[in-house]
């Protein structure tokens, strides 16, 4: 670990969903897109291959629970899972409900809009996808 703090590591990084001391799951508040979830590792880990092979099998079955949940309550055309972590060299993962009329559609979110008045979406009711994620991981 560098000298440099980690957000991930000093704060949640989004609204908690779910957590069981190896992961958490939270909402990112981002009103382009309603749903986006981050999953991240407890502690701070730079690379998937820093975790032993059972370890990266848990966090992608989170990962995983998180697409379903969402595939379920929001519908979307299609799901976009990232790991990149340039800025916050802190594991996670980035679940991403994509709509075709979604403001960066097909590009990645972090690109230039193709439609910038594009209009938005309702949010999924926290409470409600909590609950399918509970469901999926308990």
């Amino acid at each position: 670990m560098t000298d440099k703090p980690c957000e991930l590591c000093d704060s949640p990084g989004g609204d908690l969903l779910w957590r069981d001391g190896f992961c958490r799951i939270v909402l990112v508040d981002d009103p382009d897109y309603p749903g986006l979830c981050r999953v991240v590792l407890e502690r701070h880990v730079k690379e998937m291959t820093d975790l032993e092979p059972a370890e990266r099998t848990r966090l992608m079955k989170a990962v995983f629970a998180t697409e379903e949940a969402l595939r379920a309550l929001l519908d979307p055309d299609k799901v976009n899972l990232a790991s990149l972590g340039n800025l916050t060299a802190h594991l996670h993962w980035h679940v991403i409900p994509r709509h075709q009329r979604d403001r960066h559609y097909p590009r990645p979110i972090w690109a230039e809009p193709t439609r910038p008045d594009a209009p938005r979406r309702p949010a999924p009711e926290r409470s409600e996808l909590a609950a399918a994620l509970r469901r999926r991981l308990d």
